[in-house]
């Protein structure tokens, strides 16, 4: 695999690697110190690193409590695999059960290094492959409103920079967006559509539009809400972006509540306090003045303040309504339990109260996007990423139902391929965390679902040989089962829908689906995806600029963007990734 990525425009080269001891055990949190600048990185929980270097070669100085210094020499063309030496370290602990975002069973994954920004995490992703329909004719993947990695590659593409990889996660950039809503039937809890058209980056293929849209809680019929707000205040957060743009956005959610609604705020920073007790959405004088309270300072007992914020939800748990925590954090834990797998399983057991984790990530160069993301996956909640405080204003305000009220809990979709029509599909975005998918034990964990939500799915299809096989059911392209249940209640539910094969040619789809296929492309541009080969950025924008609404801010932005990451990486070829 190819080690010489982009850094930002201050940076020629991207220098990779993993720091592991004797044992060949991954060391996380490793100081890394590069010579030519001085600058502080650390090694994600992984071992793992990236760093953007100004030369082809340098020096790096790595120090680990319990182990000896290490300077070394680097090159930025060569993949690092560092060790430092101790004279004993037990191997961790077996992790607990992961869960997967898509899973087609029996399949094997390649192997791929995870990496770091500085010392911003991501989880290393697999994007998914073709699959034979006629040897796995069935997939599923989770169904979720989170929307982080679009706002956060905006943030990338706004500070003139590239972006990892595995910060782009394509479901997430769709969710982002409206392509339209269907009103569910009264009997059910979702509504289906979906269209079949020809591949715009691959001539030869088809895509798959699926599109699932849940049903919107009736306004007279709100639950009221028991909301925590548990708010890092430790000193990473004293920065513009951090602690002052979360105050902005809490005193944007205060003006949301209603009289029968409860806020109580916890903040963890050096100690963790319950900083305003259980509060009425009447007093919202009370309330924000006690937002404006807060400053930062001190060490991040993440930890601590997750068990206490639980404990307060609990406490104040209404039957029927909707009980929440809201993480507001950098992600950057330095106290108590530190680890993904740590804080999972911390996370899981407060599951059963029948209280959700919605998670806001800001900042940069320590954020922590791949821990929240694990957090809000098993607190059975979402995740947002606010870069300013417009995406506040959108999240907190405008999408306000959508994030907090759960129409649907544990939504995961699978949907069998007529393998007589479909030779091959892949499914774009749902990619795996390297390391679930390596575990045999890893089972596919489905997704809290808001009100009014609706999401877009994308396959791209190889059509099977017409001559090589008898069809069979030719109208039938493929069948869709959404399971889930209904928040607070244990009964298993399923809607089920048929795909029919009723192609349209590109150009006379919907502007949607035509505006979400180029946001598909433009993701796997990012990542740099081998399947994307016979299409670049001008394809991309062309596409955009040709489906967009003119009276549309979000969408007339997202082109903005597009020219920008064209900019930027328009002067590099777009080639196959080099594989292991």
């Amino acid at each position: 695999m190819s080690s010489l990525l982009l850094g930002s425009v201050n940076a020629q080269y991207y220098l990779r690697g993993e720091v592991k001891d004797e044992n060949n055990g991954p060391l996380p949190d490793v100081n890394i110190r590069l010579h030519s600048s001085g600058y502080l990185y650390h090694s994600g929980s992984t071992g793992a690193f990236g760093i953007p270097i100004p030369g082809v070669v340098d020096t790096l100085t790595l120090t680990a409590e319990g182990f000896q210094t290490l300077v070394v020499a680097v090159d930025a063309t060569k993949y690092q695999n560092l060790h430092l030496r101790q004279a004993g370290r037990a191997l961790p602990s077996a992790a607990p059960k992961k869960s997967l975002l898509s899973l087609t069973k029996d399949l094997r994954s390649w192997d791929r290094k995870s990496w770091t920004v500085a010392a911003e995490t991501y989880s290393s992703l697999i994007e998914n492959d073709f699959i034979p329909a006629r040897k796995y004719p069935e997939t599923g993947f989770a169904v979720t409103i989170d929307k982080a990695s679009y706002s956060n590659v905006r943030r990338f593409l706004n500070m003139n920079s590239t972006i990892p990889p595995d910060a782009v996660r394509i479901e997430e950039m769709l969710n982002y967006f409206n392509f339209g809503y269907t009103d569910p039937p009264k009997d059910s809890c979702f509504a289906f559509r979906s269209r079949l058209s020809d591949c715009p980056w691959n001539p030869a293929n088809r895509l798959l539009f699926l599109q699932v849209s849940a049903r919107k809680i009736d306004p007279t019929r709100i639950p009221p809400a028991n909301l925590v707000l548990l708010i890092d205040i430790s000193g990473s957060m004293d920065l513009p972006n951090k602690l002052p743009l979360l105050k902005s956005a809490f005193r944007l959610l205060v003006n949301n509540l209603r009289d029968i609604d409860t806020l109580s705020i916890v903040t963890y920073g050096g100690s963790v306090a319950v900083s305003m007790g259980p509060t009425s959405g009447a007093e919202k004088k009370k309330i924000l003045e006690a937002i404006e309270d807060l400053a930062p300072g001190g060490a991040t007992p993440g930890e601590a303040g997750i068990r206490a914020a639980y404990r307060v939800a609990k406490s104040q748990l209404i039957k029927g309504g909707n009980n929440r925590v809201i993480l507001a954090t950098d992600g950057d834990f330095n106290e108590g339990e530190t680890s993904e797998e740590e804080l999972e399983k911390l996370v899981s057991q407060y599951r059963d109260w029948g209280v959700y984790l919605t998670c806001l990530g800001v900042g940069m160069g320590n954020y922590k996007d791949s821990k929240l993301e694990a957090l809000a996956k098993k607190g059975n909640g979402n995740f947002a990423y606010l870069d300013d405080e417009r995406e506040a204003e959108k999240v907190l305000v405008r999408e306000f139902t959508q994030t907090v009220y759960a129409v649907a809990d544990d939504a995961h979709l699978n949907i069998e391929f007529n393998p007589t029509l479909v030779r091959d599909y892949r499914l774009i975005g749902f990619d795996n965390k390297e390391k679930v998918l390596s575990d045999t034990l890893s089972e596919l964990q489905g997704g809290e679902v808001g009100s009014g939500h609706s999401l877009l799915a994308l396959f791209e299809l190889i059509p099977a040989n017409p001559d090589s096989a008898v069809v069979r059911d030719a109208g039938f392209l493929a069948q869709v089962q959404l399971n889930y249940r209904l928040p607070r209640d244990p009964l298993p539910r399923a809607s089920t829908f048929v795909c029919a094969n009723q192609s349209v040619p590109f150009k006379d789809l919907q502007p949607c689906y035509r505006f979400a296929s180029s946001i598909a492309l433009f993701g796997g541009l990012l990542k740099r995806s081998r399947f994307i080969r016979q299409a670049d950025w001008k394809d991309a924008i062309e596409m955009a600029e040709q489906s967009s609404d003119p009276g549309d801010g979000m969408q007339q932005e997202f082109i903005t963007l597009m020219e920008k990451a064209r900019k930027i990486y328009g002067h590099y070829k777009h080639h196959k990734k080099d594989e292991d």
